[in-house]
């Protein structure tokens, strides 16, 4: 029966490079809009605050419909729109400039949303033995699309010119539309056992413990961006290379090793204690925040961006695998609130390194030290759990070889 599940599963794992096609492509053309349709760089900037503020809006709304029409129906709508948004990319801007990229990005950014909400609880759902494996190895994907999503871009404008975007476009769109056609067939699992009921907001508020994991989801998602969204504009300031350069040197090689984290733990999960993984990675980030902002030398900066990037592959997919076995009626609005805290982690992680980095003459060292604030406390949220479990009995642990979650109240 679990062999049944693998399509579904593996249909995931392109859920997520869709998701990081949605994400990562349309940035690297905001030179090219800002030339061919004369946007100015204040509108272009505009772009990454409403693409995010789209994916926050669809997280929340998604917990009113998602439980009513149903996963299928929803997955299949998410990739719909994420594929129509890249096709609109390509007509909207010359018939209405801005305002068509504008137009655009919300029926994606919506896309994006909406996966961020629904691939992890699907996953979770199939039936399997290491279900942390699985959800690592899942969001190791949206790495790799990261990856491959740069990398096929920058030959693709090597090639044949970035004046032939819009043929690319039309390629990656291709990717959500067919995946759409995978989630009509495949089996899908409930969330929840037969007879019980999902809980809802109201329910959850009232927890402390999803409060902390709400934390910890905010606190995951700034202390990824932080780092990755300045770390191509660290690369050329502190070294003076080119932008192609600082972008492989950068968020390419931060991208690589998160995803090289990720696997690690998708393979080798079932031998290594989740919680445990978890604060060792904490320590990690800390320490590779403190190089960025204070090794001497750009080339050891650099390299500690890219142990960043290690650093931080378990956090999200870890808090998410730690909120279904604390909370395993958590249900639909479980996922889409921590997958908005997530998002809104993600906006408020390079927000903060932009805005002290700014105030300090543009010392974007001086900016990514006060982002590590958000490793901290994830540090701290963890070690909480764990005096939490002692004090009040609970036993909660990521077995190891048969990798059973067990939780004792």
């Amino acid at each position: 029966m679990k062999n049944a599940y693998n399509k579904t599963v593996a249909a995931c794992f392109l859920a997520y490079i869709v998701q990081a096609v949605i994400n990562n492509f349309a940035p690297l053309l905001f030179l090219t809009f800002q030339s061919d349709y004369g946007i100015p760089l204040s509108q272009i900037t505009l772009l990454v605050t409403f693409h995010f503020g789209i994916q926050l809006a669809a997280d929340l709304l998604s917990v009113g419909f998602v439980d009513r029409i149903g996963y299928r129906a929803s997955m299949v709508l998410a990739h719909i729109l994420s594929g129509v948004g890249l096709l609109l990319l390509t007509v909207l801007p010359e018939l209405f400039g801005f305002g068509g990229i504008l137009f655009s990005v919300m029926v994606y950014a919506a896309g994006g949303g909406l996966l961020e909400v629904l691939v992890s609880p699907v996953v979770d759902a199939c039936p399997s033995d290491h279900k942390e494996k699985a959800m690592s190895m899942l969001h190791s994907f949206y790495c790799w699309g990261h990856v491959g999503v740069v990398l096929l871009s920058t030959v693709f404008f090597h090639i044949w010119g970035v004046e032939n975007w819009k043929i690319l476009a039309l390629v990656w769109a291709l990717l959500p539309l067919l995946n759409a056609l995978a989630f009509t067939r495949g089996p899908m699992a409930s969330l929840i056992q037969d007879g019980e009921q999902g809980m809802k907001v109201g329910q959850l508020f009232s927890r402390k413990t999803f409060w902390l994991l709400l934390l910890m989801m905010l606190c995951a998602g700034a202390s990824e961006q932080a780092v990755s969204q300045w770390a191509s504009a660290f690369a050329e300031k502190g070294l003076g290379i080119s932008k192609t350069a600082g972008d492989l040197a950068g968020p390419m090689a931060f991208a690589v090793l998160m995803g090289l984290s990720r696997v690690f733990y998708g393979k080798y999960g079932d031998r290594i204690l989740l919680e445990r993984f978890m604060v060792l990675s904490c320590g990690l980030c800390i320490l590779a925040y403190l190089g960025v902002s204070l090794f001497p030398s750009p080339q050891l900066s650099l390299a500690a961006c890219a142990v960043c990037g290690l650093s931080v592959g378990i956090m999200w997919p870890g808090t998410f695998s730690k909120a279904a076995a604390m909370l395993p009626a958590g249900g639909t609005a479980m996922f889409a609130l921590l997958a908005l805290g997530g998002d809104a982690g993600c906006s408020l992680g390079p927000t903060l390194a932009g805005m002290v980095s700014g105030a300090a003459g543009d010392n974007l060292k001086l900016g990514i030290l006060a982002g590590a604030v958000f490793p901290v406390i994830l540090f701290a949220c963890l070690v909480l759990f764990r005096k939490q479990s002692h004090k009040s009995g609970m036993n909660v642990y990521m077995q190891g070889k048969n990798s059973t979650t067990c939780i004792k109240l």
